[in-house]
């Protein structure tokens, strides 16, 4: 199954009005690199895009950088000022690379997270993460092809175990966090699930621990109405811990799967796994107005800078905003990018180092747009 012609961002509820009728052919695209190997592979999704545009017709784009994260904080004290949270709202959509260093944290000691804040504030509710296997060599699964596991977790990104992270614990002897979902929160990403499962392979599976918490129950409660909306779409339920055995053992099973914010976080390192590691995981932030599209990786500051860095991920992610613009030829673009990474892959020699291959940052980079 083509990966992104499979995630259909298209319906009329996942993209803005304004691209329905496809009048719009100049994008303007807010760029946030970030920290980390963030600035390494946000360089590398600029220039396929760059590539890319001079193949399209009657499309441009316009992007502009905002400084985000670890090292804005550092200079300013603020790791997502005001003045690129509004870029972020005016812009068309959004590339962002990754925010946050282990060594930068607030004066509590938690470490910043200014991807979720912008998340809450743009109130980018779904979390669509696709799960694809490029070559059988990249799993460490045995016995599986390319294209045989082919999911995409959605995560509800607002609401769940995250929503008390803000708050403080003066308490010396206990602290405490809350699980929060609406009724509101869950009916929207269900359905957001939902409309996703019925352009791919029609099943949809809730993962919850229902057995377990009163919200996971009331969570199910919601997908079990929703699931009636569209009797076209298989369904199934599954407890957060059977499916991390699940992934593994029969990950060529799910099509959708839609859960818990915390949960998805989790869950969706798991898959990356499957398929080459983080490198290889993208992602998007979708909201009713605005889009962020990152990789699932963090910034690893470790390897930021030495041209060895992953950007498969974000090449991808790149991909995944094109189609969510929606005007008929970002659409096309994202396939020619898919279709670019499927190609590079299908030579199991073109792999960078976290993937035990030789190819630095730009080396891979090179042929994709080589492969365009």
């Amino acid at each position: 199954m083509d990966f992104l012609s499979s995630i259909g961002y298209l319906s009329s509820a996942n993209r803005k009005d304004c691209f329905l009728n496809l009048m719009t052919n100049h994008f303007k695209i807010a760029v946030l690199p970030g920290d980390g190997i963030g600035v390494d592979v946000t360089r590398e999704a600029l220039r396929v895009l760059v590539a890319l545009e001079a193949k399209l017709t009657d499309v441009k784009f316009t992007f502009q950088e905002h400084a985000v994260g670890a090292a804005e904080y550092l200079r300013s004290g603020d790791p997502l000022p005001a003045a690129t949270l509004e870029a972020c709202a005016a812009a068309d959509a959004v590339l962002l690379g990754a925010m946050g260093l282990p060594s930068v944290r607030w004066p509590n000691g938690k470490e910043m997270t200014p991807q979720i804040d912008l998340r809450e504030k743009l109130d980018l509710y779904a979390g669509p993460r696709p799960i694809k296997l490029y070559h059988g060599d990249d799993s460490p699964l045995k016995g599986y092809q390319a294209g045989e596991i082919d999911f995409v977790i959605v995560r509800e990104n607002t609401e769940g175990l995250f929503s008390s992270r803000l708050s403080t614990h003066p308490s010396e002897d206990e602290a405490r966090d809350v699980l929060r979902l609406t009724r509101q929160g869950c009916e929207r990403v269900i359905r957001f699930a939902f409309e996703l499962a019925q352009k791919r392979r029609r099943h949809c599976t809730l993962v919850d621990k229902a057995n377990v918490l009163p919200s996971m129950v009331f969570f199910r409660s919601i997908f079990d109405e929703i699931a009636k909306e569209f009797p076209d779409v298989t369904t199934e339920r599954v407890y957060v811990d059977a499916m991390a055995l699940f992934l593994v053992r029969k990950p060529q099973a799910y099509d959708v799967i839609v859960t818990e914010n915390m949960f998805g976080d989790i869950l969706s390192d798991l898959a990356g796994g499957l398929v080459g590691g983080m490198g290889m995981a993208p992602s998007g932030d979708i909201g009713e107005k605005c889009a962020v599209f990152q990789p699932s990786h963090g910034t690893a500051p470790d390897i930021a800078g030495k041209g060895i860095a992953n950007p498969v991920a974000m090449i991808l992610s790149a991909a995944m905003m094109l189609d969510w613009l929606g005007h008929e030829q970002t659409v096309i673009g994202a396939r020619r990018i898919e279709d670019a990474v499927q190609q590079v892959f299908a030579d199991p020699l073109n792999r960078t180092p976290d993937m035990n291959g030789k190819l630095t940052t730009s080396g891979i980079t090179d042929l994709i747009i080589a492969a365009l």
